[in-house]
């Protein structure tokens, strides 16, 4: 399996120094480098040199997200089987932005832009790799160990999961069908890396970004979360809440542009062999908000 993991996503801002406050003090990232209205970022228990990418622009939103692969061979392959899926593709050559190599480009059936790459440089942990201490002396903010997942919004739900299943060849862990059972409005997918999901797409109004999700470590700490978020009067959309759709603990908030982000602990672990798990479109409030067990408009509503 060449794809190993989501490795990175470019969000659109509309005041950088603004959101880079938010970022770096706020969620607790490392700002690692600039160019051309572009800030990059990592995480502090990331190695690649960064994993979020801000982008000033007239409206927010995500411009585009990638998934890593294991090696070069493995991007002319996966061009290969994108082209057949039908999907409209061109290459990103190396050294055209910071720190990254080649990369193939293309467009999902949702309308979202979506990479795939391979060559990214390395600038490790400060923990480092020899007998290295569980995290490091200095940490700011919410302290994510990495960018998690995200979750997209468009129409056909069911053609751009068989993309990710059939081409990518990556696996569902859970579904949201209709009662019928005809058509699909949600789906959680994953590579083989025991993640619960790397990516989740949920039908409505295509090429929409409903949240950029964080990792965080325990329970305690998206209540930790909730608390710093409150301090600074960062907009928090939902409390401190389980899911029951991926098993995780939660809390969602709105960065400075209006984007949604997550503070997401837990989660299952998945296999190659797991089934995949089916809601029905009746019970997604109970899935998404498994305590209250009722919807929130803006949850909805709220999308960049």
């Amino acid at each position: 399996m060449g794809i190993m993991r989501i490795g990175k996503a470019e969000l659109r801002v509309l005041d950088l120094e603004e959101s880079v406050n938010y970022y770096t003090n706020i969620i607790g990232l490392e700002e690692v480098g600039r160019s051309a209205g572009r800030v990059y970022l990592k995480a502090w228990d990331e190695f690649d040199h960064h994993s979020l990418v801000l982008q000033e622009a007239d409206s927010p939103g995500l411009d585009h997200f990638a998934f890593k692969v294991r090696n070069e061979s493995d991007l002319e392959y996966y061009e290969r089987k994108i082209e057949q899926f039908g999907c409209t593709l061109k290459r990103v050559s190396k050294g055209t932005r910071l720190a990254e190599g080649e990369a193939i480009r293309f467009t999902l059936p949702t309308g979202h832009q979506m990479e795939l790459y391979h060559d990214i440089e390395h600038l490790g942990k400060k923990t480092g790799t020899l007998n290295p201490h569980p995290w490091p002396d200095e940490m700011k903010g919410i302290a994510p160990h990495r960018l998690d997942h995200v979750l997209l919004i468009g129409d056909d739900v069911k053609t751009v999961t068989r993309l990710f299943t059939e081409a990518l060849e990556m696996f569902q862990s859970e579904r949201i069908m209709t009662l019928d059972g005809e058509d699909m409005v949600g789906s959680f997918m994953h590579a083989q890396n025991g993640k619960a999901h790397d990516i989740a797409f949920i039908k409505g109004p295509d090429n929409k970004l409903h949240h950029a999700a964080f990792k965080v470590e325990t329970w305690f700490d998206v209540l930790q979360a909730a608390d710093r978020l409150a301090r600074y009067d960062v907009p928090i959309e939902v409390t401190p809440t389980r899911h029951a759709m991926t098993r995780a603990e939660t809390i969602y908030f709105f960065d400075p542009s209006g984007n949604r982000n997550e503070a997401y602990s837990g989660g299952y672990i998945t296999y190659p062999d797991s089934p995949t798990i089916t809601w029905t479109e009746d019970k997604i409030a109970h899935g998404i908000f498994y305590h209250r067990k009722e919807m929130i408009e803006s949850f909805v509503n709220a999308l960049t």
